[in-house]
């Protein structure tokens, strides 16, 4: 089994869905009481929050960078960054180390193109949302046509996650919100949503919508557990 280099803290509260999916997951592969061999260095998420929205993401680089070296001299076979929005700075991060990073864009794509989804829906942070880098991977390596809401809904559930769900604060008023803005996505021809931040899971869930969700925790976690296993 390949030991798993978690870069957690992005926020804590999706990072211990991380841990305990990969975990779970290790254990229903193998039977009895295994568990995954794992590593994590967990970061502040205080002084990461207020770089992200100062736009210091130079700064932001060298701290997931430190992070990654960290884990590669513990012993991770390779890097799992548990969040999507700091896939920002991937490519950054892949060529300060010589272990591999599972993209969290990746497996999610292929789990949306296996079910034949061609036109989806992404919610996440103002940055995932807003920026190329997440987008662009979707379309450019994977074909798919990515719709994102519009600049009010894009402002609604950014807040939610940063004001509350960072927090682990989850309110009725809000997943109302999200649902609507999913109705929203749909209408203008969303086939499936992406779940595209790793906290959106604990506020939304399938019943919420009326077409599929792939919920990128699940997803990628699931997808280190593959790679550890030597199973993908």
């Amino acid at each position: 089994m390949k030991v798993i280099g978690l870069i957690g803290g992005l926020s804590w509260e999706s990072s211990a869905h991380y841990y305990r999916i990969i975990n779970q997951e290790t254990r229903e592969r193998l039977g009895g009481v295994h568990s995954a061999r794992s590593l994590m260095w967990s970061v502040d998420f205080g002084e990461i929050e207020r770089l992200q929205h100062d736009g210091q993401w130079d700064a932001l680089t060298l701290e997931m960078i430190d992070a990654a070296r960290r884990l590669e001299r513990g012993g991770a076979d390779f890097i799992v960054l548990c969040t999507n929005t700091m896939h920002r700075m991937a490519s950054d991060i892949e060529g300060a180390v010589a272990i591999p990073l599972l993209h969290i864009a990746d497996p999610t794509a292929e789990r949306i193109k296996a079910a034949d989804f061609t036109k989806i829906g992404l919610l996440g942070t103002a940055f995932t949302m807003e920026q190329d880098f997440y987008k662009g991977r979707l379309t450019d390596k994977f074909g798919l046509d990515v719709l994102v809401p519009d600049a009010e809904d894009r402002r609604t559930v950014h807040e939610i996650i940063y004001k509350e769900l960072v927090a682990g604060v989850v309110r009725d008023e809000s997943r109302d919100a999200y649902r609507g803005v999913i109705a929203r996505l749909i209408e203008r021809g969303a086939q499936a949503v992406i779940l595209g931040c790793t906290e959106i899971m604990i506020l939304v869930h399938p019943e919420d919508s009326a077409v599929p969700l792939f919920d990128t925790t699940e997803i990628h976690a699931v997808a280190a557990v593959e790679r550890a296993l030597a199973i993908a």
